[in-house]
């Protein structure tokens, strides 16, 4: 079993790093990066519904017994709660549960308050593959996928291939980021204007 490399030594405090949260926020509007890393104005996501619902189910995962998903992939040993943070990838975050597999390779696995559903949401694929890049990161062993596991009426696992393509554009998504955090520019907002409607921006955003 591996455990973290000197990776993790590294200057973790005064290194400039984002959350898998904050690259989702990104991708649905790269203008919540502005309004949060450039103009400091904060979410205020406690009085959405989902958020507080999506944190109490975390709270409650982290005492339940879910050895019958672990079993179904084939885990061998797991960490729950684990906070990753590298200053190479400039991401820092708490994956659900590090799970080490039968065959070497290890695994993020993350749960979700959604019902049931064939496909993982793209968000979601992206939040694996962001996990994914710390675990290889920090612990230098392989991860060739991850796990998503939709709680809210059953337990639906499905699997996130980690590829080295998936890798490459989550990597441009954190490099865009940091590009708007450093140069303070303000991009265009998202072309959907439904997301608009759902934003907690949108009263300020011209």
């Amino acid at each position: 079993m591996s455990e973290p490399t000197s990776n993790w030594s590294l200057d973790t405090e005064r290194t400039p790093m984002i959350t898998p949260s904050e690259v989702l926020e990104h991708v649905y509007c790269p203008r919540f990066t502005w309004f949060m890393n450039v103009q400091n104005i904060p979410q205020h996501e406690e009085m959405r519904f989902k958020v507080q619902k999506g944190r109490e189910v975390h709270r409650r995962r982290a005492t339940e017994n879910r050895d019958y998903l672990r079993r179904k992939i084939g885990a061998v040993k797991r960490e729950v709660e684990v906070y990753l943070a590298s200053p190479v990838l400039r991401l820092r975050g708490i994956v659900d549960e590090v799970l080490w597999l039968k065959d070497g390779n290890m695994a993020p696995l993350d749960y979700k308050y959604t019902e049931s559903r064939e496909t993982v949401f793209k968000t979601h694929e992206t939040q694996i593959i962001l996990y994914a890049m710390l675990i290889q990161e920090i612990y230098q062993q392989p991860v060739t996928r991850g796990y998503v596991a939709y709680i809210r009426d059953g337990s639906q696992l499905l699997e996130v291939p980690v590829t080295t393509a998936a890798i490459t554009a989550t990597g441009k998504l954190i490099a865009q980021i940091f590009d708007i955090i450093q140069t303070g520019r303000l991009p265009a907002r998202t072309s959907s204007r439904l997301r608009c409607e759902d934003c907690c921006y949108k009263n300020i955003c011209v």
